[in-house]
């Protein structure tokens, strides 16, 4: 359908909608009033990785249109942990280590959204404040005669567990309940009129909506995006060395670049629009590029993701350490870096301390590949010692992507 408002134009010419609730109720009331939305961040780690940074492009996308962003930090519901998507329970956190992880994933909203008290300012609250304060006597009374069990049985999350024969506790059965609770706290307190986030949070998303409606007698909506994965079919994030973690803490600044720069030649328009704030005219001219040309799309694509999430100066750094390790042949000093011993290290140990394998074993294969350098020279004996000596520092190699440096 033709959007009338900046809201939804944005949001479907950038590709982020999926499914939306009322489209067109919707699109009215954003053409004629501030909406404030939110999406809900958990705290289970202390940094959110890439997979979340879609979400949180749509708040930053809600605020470029003239709206209210409302991050909600899960402080109440990570206690119990979101089953979605998993085949075992969360391990449970203390409530002063979901502060930290809280504290340390705000670094990053910090550089993507605008904080303060105006209308469409953004602003971040932590859903503790009222999940933690309702009685379970007064959740069951007020908020448990709006749920049935029949339904909740049929949500994703839950059926996936027990399809698959693992345990559901009570608690995590009951997250659903609070994440829905919050659409209608946030209603009363923000005047929330719209909950996104990803389309495997649909149910739960029209949960809160009903609960709203019921309980408030208010007309809310629901919006999601695409699952979102690579073109070969991975879980946007995960690598084979782990996590693409937002946070520089996590992660170098130059690994988040390289993730980038390592896209796949399919995804770098789409990428680039919803990862990016450059122009639409410019993202079609670069995802027209061909052959060895869609490497300068690539660039261009790690350059500005890195600059809007770590920075424009990590993001130069990044590409110079780029520049200097694959043109010109030499090791910048913002490539991951490892210590061995005066007695050295296996070069398959190596490989896989510093996250290039996942094993031992695929080590020894890429070594017998012929896939491993060391100072730019093939290194095939899998029995191999890395030694460095006291201020020598080494350039290793796996494939064309993977550089690191090790040192005493």
């Amino acid at each position: 359908m033709t959007y009338e408002s900046d809201l939804l134009r944005l949001l479907e010419e950038r590709g982020y909608i999926h499914q939306v609730t009322d489209p067109g109720a919707l699109d009215q009331l954003a053409a004629k009033q501030v909406v404030p939305g939110y999406i809900g961040f958990d705290a289970t780690a202390p940094s959110l990785h890439v997979g979340s940074l879609v979400q949180i492009m749509m708040l930053r996308r809600l605020q470029q249109a003239g709206h209210k962003p409302i991050v909600v930090m899960g402080g109440g519901t990570t206690k119990i942990g979101d089953p979605s998507g998993k085949d075992e329970s969360r391990q449970m956190l203390t409530p002063e280590l979901i502060d930290e992880n809280i504290a340390s994933i705000r670094k990053v909203f910090e550089k993507l959204l605008t904080f303060g008290d105006g209308p469409t300012d953004a602003v971040m609250v932590n859903n503790d404040e009222w999940l933690s304060a309702l009685g379970y006597v007064e959740l069951l009374r007020d908020v448990g005669p709006h749920f049935t069990i029949n339904r909740m049985m049929t949500f994703d999350s839950v059926k996936l567990r027990l399809d698959r024969e693992q345990p559901l506790t009570f608690i995590e059965f009951n997250y659903m309940i609070l994440q829905a609770y919050d659409f209608v706290e946030l209603a009363r307190r923000y005047d929330c009129r719209l909950q996104m986030g990803g389309s495997d949070q649909w149910g739960n998303i029209v949960n809160g909506m009903e609960l709203g409606r019921r309980m408030e007698g208010r007309d809310l909506f629901g919006l999601t995006t695409p699952l979102l994965t690579t073109a070969d079919g991975a879980k946007m994030g995960k690598t084979a060395a782990g996590a693409v973690w937002l946070n520089e803490e996590q992660l170098p600044a130059y690994d988040f670049w390289q993730y980038w720069r390592n896209s796949d030649d399919r995804d770098v328009g789409r990428f680039l629009r919803l990862f990016t704030d450059l122009p639409l005219d410019e993202i079609a001219q670069l995802e027209a590029l061909e052959g060895a040309a869609i490497n300068d799309a690539k660039i261009v694509l790690a350059n500005e993701v890195t600059a809007l999430v770590r920075g424009h100066d990590a993001a130069k750094a990044a590409e110079a350490t780029a520049q200097e390790t694959f043109a010109g042949g030499g090791a910048g000093e913002d490539l991951p870096t490892i210590s061995v011993s005066a007695s050295g290290m296996r070069l398959g140990q190596v490989l896989t301390e510093i996250g290039f394998t996942t094993s031992n074993k695929e080590a020894k294969r890429k070594i017998a590949e012929g896939a491993v350098k060391i100072n730019d020279e093939v290194i095939l004996d899998p029995g191999f010692v890395v030694i460095a000596h006291a201020d020598e520092t080494l350039k290793l190699s796996l494939g064309k992507k993977k550089h690191g440096l090790v040192t005493r």
